[in-house]
């Protein structure tokens, strides 16, 4: 790449800054180009406790811009400082600082990627209670997606609803899209549309297809179980998803369904012995989606926010404040999450 990959360092009271630590200690390859976005102090205290018994360097290098990422060298964790220098926040705790460091460094790393300045971004978790506390420039926002689908849309200088932008959860067996996000589930229910289906399949059909250079095969779930049963246990399938397949299809889209939710996750997935029938599958909510990708594995799923002008994924975990500052926190969904964002951004 010629130009470099950004890592947001996360909440510093969580595992952010450690998981970023360990993949530039184990991966230094999978981590060349790469910088972190966050700061300097947050991310030698974290250098520190992966060093320990690791028997490795790991060197803490503070940039001054962005070009500077290209020459660090291996096994060397370049940091850019977008963040007011602050005391260190203690592990495990909500705090608004914490909170509006982490959102800062979204901010900043959203802004320099519709400029154009970044490859791709990947975000280490930030927690959404301490970003709420940080007051109303970072409280307006639920989580990661919402925040840099506003930049975005502020960016292009066009109304939030004309830059929609959705969830997908992936890993080698299973891609699932989600029609709504943050959410209370009696909300999530309201938003399962016939123009919130078809703009989902829309979005699955150009990004999915972008990444595997061809049109995605495309399994839609149910809402109700046994996908209502021909309307004993409801009637959206019948009266707004299946309207919206027949429409998306009739626009080239390869969509199917709506299948049974408690079984079309398991026909969709890719293994060693069989190739799943769809290449993704949109969920009707939130959990839906997510329970199936992430029992086959949370270490090994990513995030990615489609619809974006930019490539972003992030690992599929939370701040887990439990175990932070402890040294046990695992890299392998940041990593595999840096690498989803190289294919992308190719």
């Amino acid at each position: 790449m010629n130009r470099p990959l950004a890592i947001t360092m996360g909440d510093p009271a969580g595992i952010g800054p450690e998981i970023v630590a360990k993949a530039f200690r184990d991966e230094p390859d999978t981590l060349r180009d790469c910088f972190v976005a966050g700061d300097v102090d947050s991310l030698r205290r974290a250098a520190k406790l992966v060093q320990e018994g690791a028997g490795v360097d790991l060197p803490v290098a503070e940039i001054a811009g962005i070009d500077e990422a290209l020459a660090a060298p291996p096994r060397c964790v370049p940091v850019l400082q977008v963040v007011a220098r602050a005391p260190l926040v203690p592990f495990g705790r909500i705090s608004a600082q914490a909170g509006r460091m982490a959102g800062d460094c979204v901010f900043w790393a959203a802004r320099a990627a519709l400029r154009g300045e970044l490859a791709a971004v990947v975000t280490a978790p930030l927690h959404k209670e301490a970003l709420a506390a940080a007051g109303d420039a970072y409280a307006r926002y639920p989580g990661h997606t919402e925040l840099l689908q506003a930049e975005a849309a502020t960016h292009l200088q066009r109304p939030l609803a004309e830059l929609p932008v959705r969830m997908m959860l992936a890993n080698d067996e299973l891609r699932t899209v989600l029609l709504s996000i943050h959410c209370s589930l009696r909300q999530a229910i309201d938003e399962v549309t016939e123009g919130n289906v078809l703009e989902t399949l829309g979005i699955m059909h150009r990004s999915v297809g972008a990444a595997l250079q061809r049109p995605p095969r495309i399994g839609v779930a149910g809402l109700n179980p046994h996908a209502g049963e021909g309307g004993l246990f409801g009637r959206e399938e019948l009266d707004i998803i299946a309207p919206a397949i027949a429409r998306a299809r009739a626009q080239g889209i390869d969509a199917h369904g709506p299948f049974a939710p408690d079984t079309v996750f398991m026909r969709a997935r890719h293994t060693g012995e069989r190739a799943g029938e769809f290449d993704v599958v949109l969920a009707m909510y939130h959990d839906q989606g997510l329970i199936p990708v992430k029992y086959l594995g949370v270490e090994q799923g990513v995030n990615v926010t489609l619809g974006l002008p930019f490539v972003r994924t992030s690992p599929d975990h939370g701040t887990a404040f439990d175990i932070a500052g402890s040294g046990r926190a695992d890299a392998a969904s940041l990593l595999a999450a840096i690498r989803m964002a190289r294919r992308l951004s190719q």
